[in-house]
């Protein structure tokens, strides 16, 4: 869920900005309608062009290039990028103007006329002016993976930014809001198929076929598509979601308890402002939940124009202390003995057996993010309505029985994508790594892969990129488990910092989550091949 960094190719996207060649577009026309998935502006701007060999000469010219390169393949098109303008609705159902990228391959055959539709939701990005169009921006990275491994090999990109970023005025980000998020995600394919025909790629044109797919939080948001997408009769040709918390229930008594995600106190105003537009039960005023020392603001703090680091520093957001380190005392009249379990159960993770206990501790401290009571009034309701998948899967892993009294768990509850009791019925890939530290894969997708156990066999495939390679993604796995070891041997030379390999082991880990995004990446493109033709 973390923003792209460095490890995915920041000079990649560098490169691009010098690739790109003229860019323009016909006269584009501002739309009167505000209907959800109409252009805003038509047609859209084209912000760059490549060609096939300029796009590989300058990637093979880097080192960070040439390892994508390595994994990608040679580009086989060239891109032209789109910057498409449509109109959405925000959490709370209210009009607001959104934008995105429209990515279309261009060149000979398998480039131009009929190619299928790759439509893509992207991780957690805190940068308030995203806009992942934008080729020649080189924060830009997720663009450019997405670019140089679906749409420089035939695919049409479809990618928006989101509702909350760029252009858009909503003044929050619907964030792992299913109705919401999967709603936009179709409003952005409408309007890029409208676009397409109108551009200065018209050669290239939709041929029916539509494979969804996305990383972290996208991850989630494709998922949600996929369902939303099946339910309304026009079901995907497949499905990749990559890295998502699927499993929300699951994954925020998970972290509730004590296991604290990497990332957490980044996540927490991110959902709470998302659901309380939505909702507007989550707290009366943001001090039910937030201690005194970030409650102020932490609405509207994110996303934001302010780099994350600096809201770190300047005392906004603590880095990773999501909870008080002191451990609050469940009392439940007349319980005494569960009244012990609980406040055991939200004492700091102390378990040496446990190679992520070092992790889930530093989620406590001094000054923290949520108070006490609030995360007592979560686990009271965990409680009461256990979820069943934590801390050990039950047949089946339902989610509760009954629905969550508590306004934060019943809003997982409600986003949690076995809500419903809904299957796919197109063939999907499940792609994680079982080591990340960000978004449990344990948690999450097996959690799914458990809860669709009586599907026919085929219709979901599992990928875990740190297992021991086998079968026909061995190669993915061996790339990704052999740059995880020259990462580690790297952090230990002198290059790399001269770490310990404690230090270097702890190193790698705060770069899991980024790390596996690229191998998923590519292992769903093998995936779509299987049914994707030209």
């Amino acid at each position: 869920m973390t923003k792209f960094l460095k490890s995915t190719g920041v000079v990649l996207a560098l490169v691009l900005a010098t690739a790109c060649g003229g860019s323009g577009s016909t006269t584009s026309q501002v739309s009167n309608s505000t209907a959800p998935g109409t252009l805003a502006l038509d047609p859209p701007f084209r912000i760059a062009s490549l060609d096939a060999a300029t796009f590989e000469a300058e990637l093979g010219a880097t080192t960070t290039g040439a390892q994508l390169l390595q994994l990608t393949g040679a580009p086989a098109c060239g891109v032209d990028f789109y910057y498409v303008k449509f109109w959405t609705v925000g959490g709370a159902n209210e009009a607001t103007e959104s934008s995105g990228a429209l990515m279309v391959p261009t060149g000979g055959t398998g480039c131009s006329g009929p190619r299928p539709i790759l439509l893509y939701a992207h991780g957690t990005n805190t940068n308030q002016a995203l806009n992942i169009a934008d080729i020649t921006d080189p924060t830009n990275t997720e663009g450019a993976l997405i670019a140089a491994t679906f749409a420089a090999q035939g695919y049409i990109v479809v990618a928006p930014n989101y509702a909350g970023y760029d252009i858009s005025t909503l003044g929050y980000h619907p964030f792992l809001n299913a109705a919401q998020q999967s709603g936009e995600m179709i409003n952005m394919l409408a309007a890029a198929r409208t676009a397409l025909p109108k551009t200065l790629t018209s050669a290239t044109s939709d041929n029916g076929q539509l494979f969804v797919t996305g990383y972290s939080e996208g991850g989630h948001v494709a998922m949600a598509t996929q369902r939303a997408l099946q339910a309304a009769g026009a079901p995907p040709t497949a499905a990749a979601p990559m890295s998502g918390p699927y499993a929300l229930e699951a994954f925020g008594d998970a972290i509730f308890f004590g296991n604290v995600n990497l990332g957490s106190t980044v996540f927490g105003p991110l959902l709470t402002a998302s659901y309380q537009h939505a909702y507007g039960n989550i707290y009366a005023s943001p001090a039910d939940v937030y201690s005194p020392t970030y409650a102020t603001g932490i609405e509207t703090l994110l996303p934001s124009t302010t780099p994350l680091a600096t809201l770190f520093s300047e005392g906004l957001l603590p880095q990773s202390a999501a909870f008080n380190s002191t451990t609050p005392i469940v009392t439940i009249p007349g319980q005494p003995v569960l009244s012990a379990q609980l406040t055991a159960a939200l004492a700091v993770p102390s378990d040496p057996a446990n190679p992520l206990t070092p992790l889930f501790a530093a989620g406590f401290g001094s000054p923290y993010l949520i108070n006490n009571d609030y995360r007592v009034s979560y686990a009271l309701d965990a409680a009461s309505n256990p979820d069943g998948a934590v801390p050990t899967p039950a047949a089946g892993v339902p989610l509760a029985a009954a629905a969550p009294t508590q306004a934060l768990r019943l809003a997982l509850y409600t986003n949690d994508l076995r809500h419903g009791a809904w299957a796919p019925a197109s063939p999907t890939l499940l792609c994680g790594g079982d080591q990340d530290p960000t978004v449990f894969f344990s948690v999450n997708t097996l959690t799914m892969a458990e809860f669709w156990s009586a599907l026919p066999a085929g219709l979901v495939t599992v990928l875990d990129v740190n297992a021991a390679p086998s079968g026909p993604f061995a190669a993915i796995q061996t790339g990704f488990i052999g740059s995880q070891l020259q990462l580690l041997a790297f952090y230990q030379t002198a290059a790399g910092g001269g770490l310990s390999l404690a230090a270097a082991e702890q190193k790698l880990v705060l770069g899991y989550h980024t790390a596996v995004a690229p191998f998923c990446a590519v292992a769903a493109r093998s995936f779509f091949s299987q049914f994707a033709g030209g």
